[in-house]
């Protein structure tokens, strides 16, 4: 799998979805659901791939020595 979140890209994801998942805890009711959305941005942090990322061709990581 290749890799297509670079650094700060990776971090902002990891803090949305960790901030996403506690509603689970924060909100009432059944709105706390809304808070698994925050399973996506986590996942795509922590993996360092973005479905969406590489269906249009994006990156944000950066080039390695060989591919300059």
């Amino acid at each position: 799998m290749v890799s297509n979140v670079g650094g700060i890209d990776r971090i902002v994801r990891i803090v949305i979805g960790i901030a996403l998942l506690s509603l689970l805890f924060i909100l009432p009711g059944d709105a706390r659901w809304w808070g698994l959305v925050g399973l996506v941005p986590l996942a795509t942090g922590l993996f360092r791939n973005c479905p969406l990322y590489g269906l249009f061709g994006f990156s944000t990581c950066p080039l390695k020595k060989s591919d300059r």
